[in-house]
């Protein structure tokens, strides 16, 4: 992928612009100084659609649809929900406690794996994939360096072991049974446009959608449980063989779930 550039704000500090020149290395996209140049107007000179943006303490992506970061956001209240005693609908639908191990297939903005990673604790392991760079470095950067008041939050995103890979590869290489549950939260067939806080992240994510191939092989990889997070109604589940979970009843999302034993290998 190399449609996009790397800067930094306006008047960066040397340590600033020395990670733009790193990340510009790692990932392929040239490195642009900022001076008092727009986005439109970098984006415009360099022919490209996105720009990966070194800010004081964070990464961020300009996309077409907005500026896409790293935040915990929904992960707080979830993880505040458990720790009172209440449910969590991905988590019932994995089947996790603590010591489990999840592989999560689409890593996306990481709310999910930093709420898997709670539950899973110190003796537990998540391993995270994201297919696609920009987002992978901005949600990685995120993980490792954003700071919060809430060391339960803190203590869940450092854990959690990020990879840059397509999950379609990265299965292939994973032993039999050696995760508790694989999960897989892809870019809804039907978008529900009223998720406004997602629009940033639509161009850059990965439409593809998952073959029953790979969902054979997470039934491999899987010891206990396959789920799959859709659109309330979508038909992905019957083709792809999820048994669709009941709860939120009112929610625009649901859960699907392959349980190993009816995996057909």
């Amino acid at each position: 992928m190399n449609n996009f550039i790397v800067t930094t704000i306006r008047k960066p500090n040397f340590a600033q612009e020395t990670l733009a020149k790193e990340i510009s290395l790692k990932f392929g996209g040239k490195f642009v100084e900022r001076e008092d140049f727009s986005f439109d107007t970098l984006k415009k000179a360099h022919g490209v659609e996105n720009i990966l943006l070194v800010k004081k303490n964070s990464l961020s992506i300009v996309t077409s649809d907005g500026e896409l970061f790293f935040h915990p956001n929904t992960a707080h209240l979830r993880i505040k929900n458990l720790r009172g005693g209440d449910g969590d609908r991905l988590i019932d639908a994995l089947n996790i406690s603590e010591g489990s191990k999840i592989l999560d297939c689409t890593l996306g903005l990481g709310s999910d794996a930093i709420v898997e990673s709670f539950i899973a604790g110190n003796s537990g392991k998540i391993v995270a994939l994201e297919v696609n760079p920009l987002i992978f470095a901005v949600v990685s950067h995120g993980l490792k360096n954003f700071s919060d008041d809430s060391p339960h939050i803190l203590e869940s995103m450092r854990r959690i072991e990020v990879f840059n890979a397509d999950c379609r590869d990265f299965l292939k290489n994973c032993a039999d049974n050696s995760f508790d549950a694989v999960y897989f939260d892809p870019m809804f067939r039907h978008p529900i446009k009223k998720s406004s806080g997602l629009n940033p992240i639509r161009p850059l994510a990965d439409n593809r959608p998952l073959s029953n191939e790979i969902i054979a092989e997470a039934c491999r990889v899987a010891k206990n449980r396959v789920v799959l997070k859709e659109h309330n109604g979508s038909l992905e589940f019957q083709r792809l063989g999820f048994k669709i979970l009941g709860g939120g009843k009112y929610s625009s999302v649901a859960f699907g779930v392959i349980d190993k034993n009816f995996c057909l290998l």
